[in-house]
């Protein structure tokens, strides 16, 4: 994502069982185009080797601090400056008292304490250690220092006992990392977004639906609560998972999102509607599955509500409102005629005739249209990243 290309970052790894996950968190960080530089307790080389946390992040590891090759030009030092952001994980309770008493005696805790850029704690030991109050105070002082916490999971500790302890999989360590360095442009506004599909049923085993998987109504949630935004996501059927802090309600038909978001939409600051909402459905669902036989079968349908419609007539003046339209021809002047009749603020047009575009791709090329008439187009890339691009422009929107 955007927002961690191309930072300089030092993952410090401690001496625990689940440091193996840090070599799936490298993987990912240089995905996202991060530069990582391992730092690694000794007592940590006992669980994983230094050789592969270099393999994989294609730089020396450092371990000593008397390392003649490493310290030629006070190494540590030179990595605490270069930083841009640190994550400690896994962080053990031994390196945590280290850190909020300021003792630096290897070179993990000598360039922690050197450190100037943003910190990510992400604790993982046995769940009485993590609740002990030394544990607990030590904690709290980090997050004094401006340290965040990423709490770890509860569940099967490596000691076959339950509890809080687990470190999170490394994929929930780098969406911290990405709120961690996202500007709270959001902070204290409200913000509703839909996703998804929604399922229309005729019988109870069959339904009527489009292809939508979500993506980018999620990747649009996901981000404003990057910028501390308060996140409301309504979703129609998904395989995907909210992202930490989004409160989310499922939903699955048309009628069901109305109500869900009819509920929600009065106080919020921003509504965006990026689900794909089936505009029809069956007049008639059957109570009892359509068995098949030699005679055709017809179903007439009838309009589903039209909620977008329903939010640009009861919008107040500080609301923003944000639609999408999904085309196959005549992009432009069936885009612009949605925002006009549906009282929107802008909205993003999308050509369903593109490969790289439209519903359950990675991608997506759109067009932001706004109501003084303003055209701008926005080149093909991620969803993640076209989520960032676009609340820059409702952002500016709201500003206006």
């Amino acid at each position: 994502m955007a927002i961690l290309r191309g930072k300089i970052m030092v993952l410090g790894v401690c001496g625990g069982i689940a440091a193996y996950k840090s070599a799936e968190l490298i993987r990912l960080l240089i995905k996202q185009g991060v530069s990582v530089q391992v730092v690694m307790t000794v007592n940590a080389t006992h669980f994983i080797t230094p050789l592969t946390l270099q393999v994989l992040s294609d730089r020396p590891v450092c371990v000593d601090l008397f390392d003649r090759g490493m310290e030629t030009e006070i190494g540590h030092i030179q990595v605490a400056r270069g930083a841009q952001a640190a994550v400690i994980a896994p962080a053990t309770a031994n390196v945590i008292a280290k850190l909020a008493a300021g003792i630096a005696d290897d070179y993990l805790t000598t360039v922690m304490l050197a450190v100037t850029s943003p910190v990510l704690i992400c604790p993982a030991m046995n769940s009485a250690m993590y609740m002990h109050p030394a544990t607990r105070r030590n904690l709290d002082i980090l997050r004094g220092f401006g340290h965040a916490i990423l709490e770890p999971e509860c569940g099967e500790l490596a000691c076959k006992e339950q509890g809080p302890g687990r470190l999170p999989e490394p994929a929930t360590i780098v969406e911290a990392l990405r709120r961690l360095l996202t500007a709270p442009s959001l902070a204290g506004k409200k913000v509703l977004v839909s996703a998804g599909p929604t399922w229309e049923a005729f019988d109870p085993a069959r339904f009527i639906t489009n292809p939508s998987s979500g993506k980018m109504g999620y990747a649009l949630a996901a981000e404003a609560a990057r910028r501390q935004a308060e996140v409301e996501l309504v979703s129609g059927p998904s395989a995907l998972t909210p992202a930490p802090g989004i409160t989310c309600h499922r939903v699955t038909s048309a009628a069901e999102m109305n109500a869900a978001i009819t509920s929600l939409a009065a106080t919020m600051d921003i509504v965006v509607m990026s689900a794909a909402v089936s505009d029809y459905r069956p007049a008639v669902a059957a109570p009892r599955k359509l068995k098949k036989d030699d005679r055709d079968l017809t179903v007439r349908f009838e309009r589903t509500p039209d909620i977008l419609a329903g939010l640009g007539q009861r919008k107040t003046a500080r609301q923003v409102l944000v639609g999408f339209a999904a085309e196959t021809e005549n992009l432009l002047t069936n885009a612009t005629e949605k925002l006009r009749r549906k009282n929107c603020d802008l909205i993003v047009a999308n050509d369903l005739t593109e490969a790289d575009a439209g519903f359950a791709t990675d991608t997506n090329r759109v067009k932001v249209i706004y109501a003084d008439g303003r055209v701008e187009p926005l080149p093909c890339i991620s969803k993640t990243d076209l989520a960032a691009l676009l609340w820059d422009r409702i952002e500016a929107v709201a500003r206006s």
